[in-house]
Protein backbone atom coordinates (compact mmCIF):
# COMPACT_ATOMS: atom_id res chain seq x y z
CA UNK A 1 0.00 0.00 0.00
CA UNK A 2 1.50 3.56 -0.91
CA UNK A 3 2.61 5.79 1.19
CA UNK A 4 -0.29 8.49 2.10
CA UNK A 5 2.20 11.65 2.68
CA UNK A 6 3.96 11.08 -0.35
CA UNK A 7 0.93 10.66 -2.37
CA UNK A 8 -0.53 13.42 -0.61
CA UNK A 9 2.77 15.50 -1.87
CA UNK A 10 2.19 14.27 -5.10
CA UNK A 11 -1.19 15.64 -5.56
CA UNK A 12 -0.28 19.13 -3.51
CA UNK A 13 3.01 18.79 -7.09
CA UNK A 14 -0.17 18.66 -9.35
CA UNK A 15 -2.19 21.38 -7.90
CA UNK A 16 0.37 24.15 -8.33
CA UNK A 17 -0.51 23.86 -12.41
CA UNK A 18 -4.24 24.05 -11.06
CA UNK A 19 -3.74 26.92 -8.62
CA UNK A 20 -1.66 29.14 -11.65
CA UNK A 21 -4.65 28.78 -13.84
CA UNK A 22 -6.83 29.87 -10.74
CA UNK A 23 -6.91 33.66 -11.96
CA UNK A 24 -8.79 35.55 -14.95
CA UNK A 25 -5.85 37.95 -15.23
CA UNK A 26 -3.15 35.02 -15.70
CA UNK A 27 -5.53 33.24 -17.88
CA UNK A 28 -5.75 36.24 -20.37
CA UNK A 29 -1.69 36.69 -20.29
CA UNK A 30 -1.96 32.53 -21.62
CA UNK A 31 -4.20 33.95 -23.80
CA UNK A 32 -2.06 37.13 -25.29
CA UNK A 33 1.31 34.41 -24.94
CA UNK A 34 -0.59 31.70 -27.14
CA UNK A 35 -0.34 34.82 -30.02
CA UNK A 36 3.88 34.65 -29.29
CA UNK A 37 6.56 35.09 -27.44
CA UNK A 38 6.14 38.89 -25.42
CA UNK A 39 7.95 41.05 -22.89
CA UNK A 40 6.62 41.84 -19.81
CA UNK A 41 6.00 45.40 -20.64
CA UNK A 42 4.04 44.29 -23.69
CA UNK A 43 2.02 42.10 -21.67
CA UNK A 44 1.36 44.64 -19.02
CA UNK A 45 0.10 47.45 -21.73
CA UNK A 46 -2.20 44.45 -23.87
CA UNK A 47 -3.90 43.30 -20.54
CA UNK A 48 -3.98 46.69 -18.43
CA UNK A 49 -2.20 45.30 -15.42
CA UNK A 50 1.22 47.14 -13.96
CA UNK A 51 4.29 46.13 -14.31
CA UNK A 52 4.91 44.59 -11.13
CA UNK A 53 1.24 42.91 -10.88
CA UNK A 54 1.96 41.38 -14.68
CA UNK A 55 5.22 40.11 -13.23
CA UNK A 56 4.10 38.31 -10.03
CA UNK A 57 1.32 36.92 -12.26
CA UNK A 58 4.42 35.85 -14.83
CA UNK A 59 6.29 34.51 -11.90
CA UNK A 60 3.66 31.85 -10.87
CA UNK A 61 3.09 30.76 -14.51
CA UNK A 62 6.59 30.12 -14.45
CA UNK A 63 7.12 28.74 -11.32
CA UNK A 64 4.51 26.14 -12.13
CA UNK A 65 6.16 25.41 -15.78
CA UNK A 66 3.61 26.88 -18.29
CA UNK A 67 6.20 29.88 -19.77
CA UNK A 68 9.30 29.72 -20.34
CA UNK A 69 11.66 33.25 -20.33
CA UNK A 70 14.00 34.41 -22.31
CA UNK A 71 16.38 37.58 -21.69
CA UNK A 72 17.23 40.57 -23.88
CA UNK A 73 19.46 42.67 -22.78
CA UNK A 74 17.41 44.15 -19.56
CA UNK A 75 14.11 42.96 -20.64
CA UNK A 76 12.54 39.58 -20.01
CA UNK A 77 10.36 38.02 -22.85
CA UNK A 78 7.81 35.44 -21.84
CA UNK A 79 6.67 32.58 -24.18
CA UNK A 80 4.31 29.66 -23.58
CA UNK A 81 5.79 26.29 -22.55
CA UNK A 82 5.05 24.06 -25.28
CA UNK A 83 2.11 23.16 -27.38
CA UNK A 84 0.68 21.29 -24.48
CA UNK A 85 0.08 24.58 -22.74
CA UNK A 86 -1.92 25.85 -25.52
CA UNK A 87 -3.46 22.53 -25.34
CA UNK A 88 -4.39 23.05 -21.32
CA UNK A 89 -5.36 26.62 -21.94
CA UNK A 90 -7.76 25.49 -25.20
CA UNK A 91 -9.25 22.68 -22.94
CA UNK A 92 -9.69 24.95 -19.58
CA UNK A 93 -12.03 27.04 -21.77
CA UNK A 94 -13.88 24.63 -23.72
CA UNK A 95 -14.61 22.48 -20.07
CA UNK A 96 -15.92 25.88 -18.33
CA UNK A 97 -17.62 26.75 -21.19
CA UNK A 98 -19.63 23.03 -21.32
CA UNK A 99 -20.12 22.83 -17.99
CA UNK A 100 -20.29 26.34 -16.52
CA UNK A 101 -23.73 28.24 -17.77
CA UNK A 102 -22.44 31.81 -16.22
CA UNK A 103 -19.27 30.98 -19.23
CA UNK A 104 -20.87 31.04 -22.20
CA UNK A 105 -23.83 34.00 -20.99
CA UNK A 106 -20.68 36.30 -19.77
CA UNK A 107 -18.94 35.29 -23.28
CA UNK A 108 -21.77 36.58 -25.57
CA UNK A 109 -22.12 39.45 -23.40
CA UNK A 110 -18.24 40.22 -24.21
CA UNK A 111 -18.46 39.22 -28.17
CA UNK A 112 -21.38 41.32 -28.37
CA UNK A 113 -20.23 44.65 -26.63
CA UNK A 114 -17.98 47.33 -28.38
CA UNK A 115 -19.86 46.59 -31.63
CA UNK A 116 -20.40 50.07 -32.31
CA UNK A 117 -17.68 53.32 -33.15
CA UNK A 118 -19.02 54.39 -30.05
CA UNK A 119 -18.04 51.21 -28.07
CA UNK A 120 -15.07 50.15 -29.09
CA UNK A 121 -12.15 48.65 -27.02
CA UNK A 122 -9.37 51.39 -25.89
CA UNK A 123 -6.52 51.44 -28.55
CA UNK A 124 -9.42 51.07 -31.32
CA UNK A 125 -11.22 54.00 -31.38
CA UNK A 126 -10.23 55.34 -35.13
CA UNK A 127 -13.71 53.01 -36.14
CA UNK A 128 -15.88 55.65 -37.86
CA UNK A 129 -19.56 54.83 -39.01
CA UNK A 130 -22.40 52.49 -37.91
CA UNK A 131 -22.18 49.02 -37.17
CA UNK A 132 -24.25 46.33 -37.59
CA UNK A 133 -26.07 45.42 -33.97
CA UNK A 134 -25.59 41.89 -34.50
CA UNK A 135 -25.32 38.84 -32.36
CA UNK A 136 -22.04 37.39 -31.35
CA UNK A 137 -22.85 34.14 -33.44
CA UNK A 138 -25.19 36.09 -36.34
CA UNK A 139 -21.84 36.71 -38.91
CA UNK A 140 -21.28 33.78 -41.14
CA UNK A 141 -18.52 31.67 -40.34
CA UNK A 142 -16.11 29.77 -41.97
CA UNK A 143 -14.52 26.62 -40.47
CA UNK A 144 -10.91 25.74 -40.71
CA UNK A 145 -10.75 23.34 -43.03
CA UNK A 146 -13.11 25.60 -45.50
CA UNK A 147 -10.66 28.07 -45.37
CA UNK A 148 -8.13 25.97 -46.18
CA UNK A 149 -9.70 24.87 -49.43
CA UNK A 150 -10.91 28.33 -50.42
CA UNK A 151 -7.59 29.51 -49.97
CA UNK A 152 -5.94 26.74 -52.17
CA UNK A 153 -8.61 27.48 -54.61
CA UNK A 154 -7.37 31.58 -54.59
CA UNK A 155 -10.83 32.44 -53.80
CA UNK A 156 -10.79 34.32 -50.21
CA UNK A 157 -8.51 37.27 -49.15
CA UNK A 158 -7.30 36.04 -45.58
CA UNK A 159 -7.30 39.59 -43.07
CA UNK A 160 -5.41 39.13 -39.96
CA UNK A 161 -6.89 41.74 -37.46
CA UNK A 162 -4.47 41.43 -34.47
CA UNK A 163 -1.85 43.76 -33.69
CA UNK A 164 0.75 43.92 -36.07
CA UNK A 165 3.64 42.17 -33.56
CA UNK A 166 1.12 39.20 -33.26
CA UNK A 167 1.11 38.65 -36.71
CA UNK A 168 4.99 39.23 -36.97
CA UNK A 169 4.68 36.38 -34.18
CA UNK A 170 2.84 34.01 -36.23
CA UNK A 171 0.07 34.31 -39.26
CA UNK A 172 -1.96 32.04 -41.21
CA UNK A 173 -0.03 31.37 -44.60
CA UNK A 174 -0.91 34.22 -47.26
CA UNK A 175 -2.91 36.44 -44.38
CA UNK A 176 -2.48 40.15 -44.88
CA UNK A 177 -2.66 42.20 -41.60
CA UNK A 178 -4.20 45.35 -41.18
CA UNK A 179 -4.91 45.71 -37.59
CA UNK A 180 -8.58 46.81 -36.47
CA UNK A 181 -7.70 50.47 -35.68
CA UNK A 182 -6.51 50.66 -38.90
CA UNK A 183 -9.09 49.15 -40.99
CA UNK A 184 -11.34 52.39 -41.79
CA UNK A 185 -8.67 53.91 -43.20
CA UNK A 186 -7.04 51.17 -45.01
CA UNK A 187 -10.05 48.80 -46.80
CA UNK A 188 -9.38 50.20 -50.19
CA UNK A 189 -6.15 47.37 -49.65
CA UNK A 190 -8.59 44.98 -49.70
CA UNK A 191 -9.73 43.01 -53.15
CA UNK A 192 -13.09 44.29 -53.97
CA UNK A 193 -13.94 41.40 -55.97
CA UNK A 194 -12.83 38.67 -53.04
CA UNK A 195 -14.76 37.28 -49.85
CA UNK A 196 -13.05 38.89 -46.87
CA UNK A 197 -11.94 36.50 -44.04
CA UNK A 198 -11.25 38.23 -41.04
CA UNK A 199 -9.59 36.17 -37.88
CA UNK A 200 -7.94 37.01 -34.69
CA UNK A 201 -6.42 35.93 -31.38
CA UNK A 202 -9.06 33.26 -30.65
CA UNK A 203 -12.57 32.19 -29.73
CA UNK A 204 -12.61 34.73 -26.93
CA UNK A 205 -11.77 37.88 -29.26
CA UNK A 206 -13.55 40.06 -30.43
CA UNK A 207 -11.82 42.20 -33.01
CA UNK A 208 -12.68 39.77 -36.27
CA UNK A 209 -16.16 40.21 -34.96
CA UNK A 210 -15.78 44.01 -35.41
CA UNK A 211 -13.85 44.02 -38.94
CA UNK A 212 -16.63 42.04 -40.33
CA UNK A 213 -19.67 44.17 -38.90
CA UNK A 214 -17.13 47.22 -40.25
CA UNK A 215 -16.61 45.58 -43.76
CA UNK A 216 -20.07 44.90 -44.43
CA UNK A 217 -21.55 48.32 -43.50
CA UNK A 218 -18.54 49.43 -46.07
CA UNK A 219 -20.35 47.18 -48.47
CA UNK A 220 -17.82 44.19 -48.96
CA UNK A 221 -18.71 40.54 -48.61
CA UNK A 222 -16.86 39.31 -45.59
CA UNK A 223 -16.73 36.40 -43.23
CA UNK A 224 -14.77 35.42 -39.92
CA UNK A 225 -12.86 32.82 -39.19
CA UNK A 226 -14.96 30.36 -36.84
CA UNK A 227 -12.44 31.04 -33.89
CA UNK A 228 -8.95 31.92 -34.73
CA UNK A 229 -4.86 31.69 -34.20
CA UNK A 230 -4.91 29.94 -30.52
CA UNK A 231 -7.10 27.17 -31.89
CA UNK A 232 -5.43 26.91 -35.27
CA UNK A 233 -1.92 26.28 -33.57
CA UNK A 234 -3.56 23.80 -31.17
CA UNK A 235 -4.76 22.21 -33.99
CA UNK A 236 -0.91 21.90 -35.24
CA UNK A 237 -1.64 24.12 -38.88
CA UNK A 238 0.78 26.19 -41.02
CA UNK A 239 1.84 29.10 -39.54
CA UNK A 240 4.23 31.74 -40.70
CA UNK A 241 5.98 34.24 -39.08
CA UNK A 242 7.46 37.71 -40.56
CA UNK A 243 10.17 39.27 -38.19
CA UNK A 244 10.42 42.11 -40.31
CA UNK A 245 6.48 43.17 -39.96
CA UNK A 246 7.17 46.04 -37.60
CA UNK A 247 5.68 49.44 -37.79
CA UNK A 248 3.44 51.86 -35.47
CA UNK A 249 0.82 48.72 -35.56
CA UNK A 250 2.95 46.23 -34.35
CA UNK A 251 3.95 48.93 -31.30
CA UNK A 252 0.65 49.38 -30.90
CA UNK A 253 -0.15 47.42 -27.48
CA UNK A 254 -3.24 48.85 -25.84
CA UNK A 255 -5.51 46.26 -27.55
CA UNK A 256 -7.41 43.80 -25.24
CA UNK A 257 -9.06 42.03 -28.49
Amino acid sequence: MGDREKKTVLFEQVARVGKALGSGKRLELLDLLAQGERSVEHLAAAAQLGLSTTSAHLQVLRQAGLVTTRREGTRVHYALAGLDVFRLYEQLRNVAGEHVADVSRAREDYLGSGRTSEALEPGYGSVRGSLHESSPDSAQEVSRDELLNRVAAGAVTVLDVRPGEEYAAAHIPGAISIPMDELSQRIDELPSDQEVIAYCRGAYCVLAYEAVDLLRAAGRSASRLHEGMLEWRVNELPVESDPTHTGPAARRLTSTG
